[in-house]
């Protein structure tokens, strides 16, 4: 058995959104020395999944631990990038994603969802904006998605991370909201209302369309504290990834 890992984000036009994912897996500090393949589902050519895929089987990989660098299990990318390898007879939604060729084992990870590191994150880049914990609600506010069933897995694995996010915090309540179906504004008219300062987290990976232009035309004309900066940069990320990767393994050599 040779172990690979291939980190599959979803891709942008942006080179530095792509720098800023392969800055984040540079720091990776993994305790045996393993083959990794950086791949974007999407509009990077010559770095999409198919040729991760052959770039780890090319060094002699046998089990592949995919890591889907998505922020929830409720993203429906993360469902049909899991049947396009094999890791699941059938997508949960119809998706115009072909298989891909593949020789080696598929060991699918999980998404970001919910987990202390990212909680410490996600405060790590609003403490900024914070002048009174015991007065201010940090909102979250994800993608989400209309589908039902996925819908329910981002508002499970948001819920969640809400709570860790106040507990890292200490501040008086955490919350959230999607942009699909879109209840942002209404959730920062309701916190609003209730006499907390509101401070805005964006759940996305790096910084873009959505974060820079979306969200606050969203929330034009309300008050609420907004830093804009999302998950990536930050330290703890490559923590994050090689936790997975470790557990990963382990399921790998249970198996064998």
């Amino acid at each position: 058995m040779k172990p690979g890992i291939l980190i599959i984000s979803h891709g942008s036009r942006d080179t530095a959104w792509v720098m800023i994912v392969e800055e984040a897996v540079s720091g990776l500090s993994l305790r045996e020395e393993i083959p990794v393949a950086i791949s974007f589902l999407e509009l990077v050519e010559g770095r999409l999944i198919q040729d991760g895929i052959d770039e780890l089987e090319h060094a002699g990989v046998t089990d592949i631990m995919v890591i889907p660098l998505f922020m929830s299990s409720g993203s429906t990318h993360v469902d049909e990038i899991e049947y396009a390898l094999g890791a699941k007879p059938e997508p949960e939604r119809e998706t115009d994603l072909e298989l891909f060729t593949v020789q080696a084992r598929i060991h699918y990870g999980y998404p970001v969802d919910d987990d202390p590191d990212i909680a410490i994150m996600v405060w790590d880049k609003l403490r900024d904006v914070s002048k009174d914990p015991a007065k201010e609600t940090i909102l979250l506010i994800g993608h989400g998605s209309v589908h039902d069933g996925f819908r329910q897995r981002w508002q499970e694995g948001i819920t969640s991370l809400a709570k860790r996010v106040r507990e890292v915090s200490g501040v008086a309540a955490a919350d959230y909201a999607l942009l699909n179906p879109d209840n942002v504004r209404s959730k920062v008219e309701y916190w609003r209302e209730q006499g907390h300062d509101v401070l805005v987290a964006p759940l996305f990976l790096s910084e873009g369309y959505f974060t820079k232009v979306v969200i606050p035309e969203k929330l034009e004309g309300l008050t609420y504290r907004y830093s804009g900066r999302t998950l990536l940069p930050h330290p703890l990320f490559p923590h994050w990834i090689e936790r997975q990767v470790e557990r990963l393994l382990e399921r790998i050599r249970g198996e064998g």
